[in-house]
């Protein structure tokens, strides 16, 4: 029911098509501030019912024109649960969605040929696509220490919560050089989330030793947390069900508490492919038992499979930002 802003311009769903399963969207229309960035990211977007007169006194317009003015085709008036149903017993599906002129009837037999043929986005570099091409930096009111965040696709609320806590940002293009990210001294660095598959981008993967070595705390979120992993000598693989929503429980290993969090991926770190790698896993998905967090403390190192700044969703684990910025300024992997 809210939420649908944040998760259009989450750059983790470059060239997919969403479904809400929540049967009205748009009831609160659309409000720029609520951008995870500066625009749509999704190719498609599928819902039961959209409502064309929002009421909320932040909305600047409806769904509807939003997405028309992007270019982003949508559906309504489909069965979504039926559809999430079906999805989750056969796996994510690859699909088109095309839009028609009105009292064209759509050729239902071309399109399924078509469909078979759709390629697949996570073959290709999708970081490169959404990431910032130019360095920036975000100043904290209170400075208490300086981060370097290696932008694979990052939502904006991450650089936000970290501004509310007092770190000043470095936002860095995913090609730069380590040289490049160690030159403006961080006390930390973070790897932010983005989309596909994290094995498409090496030029990443191959510069977290670099960080590591120069003793730079590291915190990896979402895809960040699978390319620390790969780095490491770990692997990934792509679930045969992606973790999408706001209501996935997390188990603390060492703690056996559940955390409800907010998650958006369709790949995850291989767990059995740690062992030996000075990596241990800190946090399990309840549902599935899959890796949700991993950490080296001796190497200052922690990172997390879901969204800690959690819009939207719960902000259970918000407090993963407060322990980063404790070791960037000293402290230890551990509350």
């Amino acid at each position: 029911m809210v939420g649908y802003t944040e998760a259009i311009t989450d750059p983790s769903y470059k060239e997919q098509i969403l479904i809400q399963t929540y049967p009205l969207i748009g009831n609160y229309g659309v409000c720029p501030e609520q951008f995870e960035s500066e625009g749509p990211k999704i190719s498609g977007y599928v819902v039961r019912e959209l409502c064309d007169s929002p009421s909320h006194w932040s909305s600047k317009m409806e769904v509807g024109e939003w997405l028309e003015a992007a270019g982003v085709p949508g559906i309504q008036g489909v069965d979504t649960r039926m559809l999430t149903k079906r999805i989750r017993e056969m796996g994510t599906q690859l699909g088109i969605l095309q839009v028609y002129d009105k009292g064209v009837a759509p050729d239902v037999v071309s399109l399924l040929e078509e469909a078979k043929r759709v390629y697949d986005p996570n073959k290709k570099d999708l970081v490169s696509a959404v990431a910032t091409k130019e360095v920036r930096r975000y100043e904290a009111k209170e400075e208490k220490c300086i981060l370097a965040l290696i932008d694979c696709g990052v939502k904006m609320n991450i650089v936000r919560s970290l501004l509310r806590r007092g770190a000043s940002v470095w936002q860095f293009p995913p090609g730069s050089s380590a040289k490049d990210v160690l030159r403006v001294k961080p006390d930390g660095l973070v790897i932010s989330n983005g989309p596909g598959d994290p094995k498409m981008v090496g030029y990443v993967i191959e510069k977290v030793p670099e960080f590591i070595d120069a003793g730079v705390p590291i915190m990896g979120i979402c895809l960040g947390c699978q390319i620390i992993a790969l780095a490491l000598g770990g692997d990934t693989y792509k679930l045969k069900f992606g973790h999408r929503g706001q209501n996935h429980p997390c188990v603390e290993v060492n703690t056996g508490r559940c955390y409800i969090t907010s998650q958006n991926h369709g790949f995850a770190v291989r767990a059995e492919s740690l062992k030996g790698k000075g990596l241990e896993v800190t946090y399990v998905n309840a549902n599935d038992g899959t890796v949700e967090g991993i950490a080296d403390e001796g190497r200052k190192i922690f990172a997390v499979q879901f969204h800690p700044e959690g819009a939207p969703g719960p902000e259970d684990t918000d407090f993963l930002f407060d322990r980063f910025i404790g070791i960037a300024r000293g402290g230890r992997c551990r509350t």
